[in-house]
């Protein structure tokens, strides 16, 4: 048996790379009847002569949207401008790869279309972002600007997802010309990017496996207890625990160090309000 992991998946024959040839297989008849559902990114073990999957290795982490197993981090792409830079969104992804239990490095996209003074401002918003987490800077009309993600692509899986519009095909074609991938205008009556990205597949670049995504500005938490929201804010970790009272929601609670935190500065307020908005989202879910 060979080795290898799913990298397309298209009319339901699954393309398997082995770290030489590409190899479409079907899935062994076994699996339909253990409710088993290869996804792309999946590590498997195939028959390369018969062209068939034959095992599934255990996954270390799975999304919903997109459909990929094993992702290892997600470039979380915001457009500086063109759409609008939107830290309530930024804020919904963050929260997203948390729970997901993937590392996120964040892309700020589109700076060429900033002023000085703008992108003055902009890395002053982010300062905040970046005890926390690797923040870029990126256009894709300045290839000097593009070259420092390369070495953050090694040996792992990475996503590219983010704000509809940010360019996320766009990036990944200056990173890799080859692949010209097709890429949508800004919608200007929307403010928003027409959907480029039909399906997922995973490409071998840069010592590691990249995934273009469908471009989505909305992200829901179904399956999200709002009690265990703050778990996924990280600045909130190593603070909570100093709360009055162990369940500390961080709203009316007295004795709330992640309220006395945000009213030091130590928290942005907009993060706090990211906080407030999607818990109340949940509660709503709830009748």
């Amino acid at each position: 048996m060979t080795r290898g992991r799913i990298i397309k998946l298209t009319g339901g024959i699954y393309t398997v790379f082995d770290g030489t040839d590409e190899v479409p297989c079907k899935p062994r008849g076994l699996f339909r009847h253990q409710s088993i559902d290869p996804r792309v990114g999946d590590i498997v073990s195939f028959d390369k002569s018969e062209r068939v999957i034959t095992a599934l290795e255990d996954r270390h982490s799975m999304l919903k949207r997109p459909p990929v197993a094993n992702v290892d981090q997600a470039f979380i792409l915001m457009s500086a401008k063109a759409p609008e830079f939107s830290l309530i969104l930024l804020d919904r992804f963050l929260v997203q790869i948390a729970i997901a239990q993937i590392n996120g490095i964040i892309v700020l996209t589109k700076i060429d279309l900033l002023s000085v003074d703008e992108l003055n401002h902009l890395h002053d918003t982010m300062a905040f972002y970046e005890d926390y987490y690797t923040v870029l800077y990126v256009s894709k009309h300045d290839l000097a600007t593009v070259e420092p993600l390369k070495p953050y692509l090694n040996d792992q899986l990475t996503v590219f997802a983010g704000q509809t519009g940010a360019g996320k095909s766009s990036l990944i074609n200056a990173l890799s010309p080859e692949l010209n991938l097709k890429t949508g205008e800004i919608s200007k009556a929307l403010g928003r990017g027409r959907h480029t990205t039909r399906h997922v597949e995973l490409w071998h670049r840069f010592g590691g496996f990249i995934v273009d995504t469908p471009g989505f500005s909305k992200l829901s938490f179904e399956d999200l207890d709002k009690e265990n929201l703050r778990d996924y804010f990280i600045e909130f970790e190593r603070l909570q625990t100093a709360c009055k009272f162990r369940t500390c929601q961080h709203f009316n609670e007295p004795g709330c160090a992640i309220k006395k935190a945000v009213e030091d500065g130590e928290i942005p307020q907009h993060r706090y309000q990211s906080y407030q908005k999607i818990y109340e989202e949940l509660k709503s879910l709830e009748y």
